[in-house]
C-alpha cells in the first residue's frame, strides 16, 4: 500500500505531470482532431494532404494532490524526505490525489475526400489515469508507528480507495461533414494494458499495546493488480504485447450556427481492458498482530505489505477506461475567442469546467484558461501556439502557479517553497503536414475524392439504414 501511494505521488509530481489541454479545443490541431473525433484539421487550398508528428514530442501530463498532507507530499517530492510529523492523526482526515497523462508516440492523418471533407487518422498513444483518496494515517503508519496513541482503539483511520491504470491505445479516427454546418466523427481503439492497481479499504482499526509491546492492525477491503511486489518494472513492461487486451470507442459531433456559434459534444474513450496476465484480486479480512519480534519500523512496514502479498489470489478481471462526456461552446470575436468546456468522467470521480480565453495575432495565439476541477481544485492555465495550415507547435500548462512553485521547490530542494494543493502540468506538441495541397476541384488537376467513389457519406448511409427501420 505504501508503494501504491507514495511511489505514485513521487512519479507524477516529479517526472511527468496531462490535463485535458482544453485550450487546444477548437484549434484544428492534430490533438484537437484526434481527441475530438468530429473535428477537422485540414484547410482547403492551403493544407497539404498528410500530417504527422514524426515521433516528435506530442504529449500532456498533469498531477495534483489536495488535503492536509500537502506539506508532507511537498517535502517528499521536493526534498526526498518522508516526514509525517506535521500531520494530525487519529481523525481519519482525507487527502485526494489524481493524475492523468496522454502521450502520442506516433500520429498519421490524411485528407481523404473533398466532398464531405473526409479525414482519416491513425495514432499510437500511452495513457495513464489515477485517483486516490487516502487518510493522513495511511502515510503516517509507514513513517513512524510510535506517533499513534497507545492503549487506544482507533477505527476507520486507514480507509483508503483509489486506482491507477496505464495502457497503450492504437486508434483509428474518421470524420466527415454531414452538411455545411453539421459534422460527425468516430474513434475506434485497440488497447494493450500496461499497469493496473485498485485498492479499497472500507474498514480498518489500530490498537497499540505498550504492555505487550505489540500492535494489532485490522483491515477489510480488496486489492486488484496485474503485477506483484516482486515483479520488476522496466522498459519491457511498457512494450505493447496485448496480454491485457481491450477496446474503446469515441463518438463526436459539432455544429456551427449561421451566426458563428460553434458547438461540440463528445463521448470519449468508452471501453474496457481485460486484465488477464499475472493479474490478481485480493480480498482482505484480517487483524494482523505485530509483536515484539518484529516491532521496529522497517519490519512493521513489511508486515503490513504481507497482509496483501500473502492473500494474493490469481484472477482475471475487467476494468473500464476513464470515459468522459464533453461539451464545448465557442465563438470568434475578431482577435478574441472565448470558449466554455464542461467535461465529466463517466465511471470514475472527477471532471472539469474551463473557460478558454484565446487571443490571436496572425499565426500566433495565446490562451488563458481558468479551470475548476471537480476534485475541488482551482487552476489557471497558460498556452502559446504558432499554427499555419501546414505546421503547428504549442506548449502550455493547465496549472501555472503550482507548476512554477513545484519546479522552483525541486530546483532548490526546499519544501517551504509553495503552498496550497500540490500540482504540476505541462504539455507540448509539434505537427507537420506534407504532400499535395488539398485544393478545391476548380483549382487542382488532382483532388482526392472529387467524384467520391468511396461510397458517399458514411454517416448519411448509416442514418438512412436506421430511418428505414
Amino acid at each position: 500500500m505504501k508503494k501504491f501511494l507514495l511511489a505514485l505521488i513521487l512519479l507524477v509530481s516529479v517526472n511527468k505531470l496531462h490535463a485535458q489541454q482544453y485550450s487546444l479545443f477548437g484549434t484544428k490541431t492534430m490533438f484537437d482532431a484526434f481527441e475530438n473525433p468530429s473535428q477537422k484539421s485540414f484547410t482547403l487550398d492551403s493544407s497539404r494532404k498528410f500530417s504527422s508528428n514524426f515521433f516528435l514530442p506530442y504529449f500532456g501530463v498533469n498531477g495534483a494532490n489536495r488535503g492536509p498532507a500537502e506539506y508532507v507530499v511537498r517535502k517528499y517530492t521536493q526534498e526526498g524526505i518522508n516526514d509525517t510529523k506535521s500531520l494530525d492523526i487519529g481523525t481519519g482526515e482525507m487527502n485526494n490525489f489524481y493524475e492523468n497523462s496522454n502521450v502520442y508516440i506516433a500520429t498519421f492523418r490524411l485528407f481523404k475526400s473533398y466532398k464531405y471533407q473526409k479525414e482519416m487518422g491513425f495514432a499510437w498513444q500511452i495513457r495513464s489515469d489515477s485517483h486516490i483518496d487516502y487518510t493522513n494515517e495511511t502515510l503516517a503508519i509507514f513513517d513512524s508507528y510510535v506517533r499513534f496513541p497507545a492503549n487506544t482503539l482507533l477505527t476507520d483511520i486507514f480507509n483508503t480507495s483509489g486506482y491507477q491504470q496505464t495502457y497503450h491505445q492504437f486508434s483509428f479516427t474518421y470524420r466527415e461533414n454531414y452538411d455545411k454546418q453539421l459534422a460527425f466523427g468516430i474513434k475506434a481503439s485497440l488497447l494493450s494494458g500496461i499497469l493496473y492497481n485498485k485498492l479499497n479499504i472500507y474498514n480498518s482499526s489500530l490498537y497499540i499495546d505498550n504492555t505487550e509491546n505489540a500492535l494489532a492492525l485490522g483491515l477489510n477491503g480488496t486489492y486488484s493488480s496485474n503485477f506483484r511486489e516482486t515483479d520488476e518494472i522496466n522498459k519491457k513492461t511498457f512494450f505493447p504485447n496485448f496480454k491485457n487486451p481491450g477496446l474503446s470507442f469515441s463518438f463526436g459531433t459539432n455544429y456551427t450556427t449561421k451566426k458563428g456559434l460553434f458547438l461540440m459534444a463528445n463521448i470519449k474513450d468508452l471501453g474496457f481492458i481485460w486484465w488477464r496476465s499475472n493479474s490478481q484480486r485480493t480480498s482482505i479480512n484480517t487483524t494482523k498482530i505485530i509483536d515484539n519480534l518484529a516491532f521496529n519500523q522497517a519490519n512493521t512496514n513489511q508486515e503490513i505489505k504481507d497482509i496483501f502479498l500473502l492473500s494474493e489470489n490469481p484472477k482475471k478481471f475487467l476494468s473500464p477506461t476513464n470515459a468522459k462526456a464533453d461539451l464545448y461552446i465557442s465563438k470568434v470575436y475578431g482577435f478574441y475567442k472565448p470558449g466554455l468546456v464542461i467535461s465529466k468522467n463517466l465511471f470514475y470521480q472527477g471532471g472539469d469546467i474551463a473557460l478558454v480565453n484565446t487571443f490571436s495575432y496572425n499565426d500566433f495565439s495565446a490562451s488563458v484558461t481558468p479551470q475548476y476541477n471537480l476534485n475541488n481544485i482551482f487552476m489557471v492555465g497558460l498556452q502559446g501556439k504558432y499554427q499555419t495550415p501546414n505546421f503547428e507547435v504549442f506548449l502550455g500548462t493547465d496549472n501555472l502557479i503550482s507548476t512554477a512553485t513545484q519546479l522552483n521547490g525541486l530546483k532548490n530542494s526546499d519544501a517551504n517553497i509553495g503552498s496550497g494543493p500540490n500540482g504540476a502540468s505541462f504539455y507540448m506538441g509539434v505537427g507537420i503536414k506534407f504532400g499535395n495541397v488539398v485544393n478545391h476541384p476548380q483549382f487542382s488537376d488532382t483532388m482526392p475524392g472529387i467524384n467520391d467513389n468511396e461510397g458517399g457519406s458514411f454517416f448519411k448511409n448509416l442514418f438512412s439504414i436506421f430511418s428505414r427501420r
